[in-house]
């Protein structure tokens, strides 16, 4: 247990900000289990539509520190790859 004021305030904070990164992170997953199923119906409009708001989440992810940028930018890379796919 914390002994200092300061250290009893910290582990407060911690717990409110791992909730808060908990449900980011779970939205992240459903957003992208959305956009695997979009892409598995091949219904290319509510795919790009998913993919689109996976990636917004991603980016307010990043900006609030809850993933780093690398991490998102992987993720964006495998839903482009999705959406697009390469034209042989």
């Amino acid at each position: 247990m914390a002994n200092t004021k300061s250290a009893i305030k910290a582990a407060r904070k911690s717990l409110r900000n791992a909730s808060r990164n908990q449900a980011v992170k779970t939205r992240l997953k459903s957003l992208a289990k959305a956009v695997a199923a979009g892409a598995k119906a091949n219904d290319a409009e509510k795919s790009r539509a998913a993919a689109i708001a996976f990636s917004s989440a991603l980016d307010k992810a990043v900006k609030s520190h809850v993933i780093h940028r690398n991490s998102a930018s992987n993720h964006k890379a495998q839903v482009a790859q999705y959406i697009f796919p390469a034209k042989k």
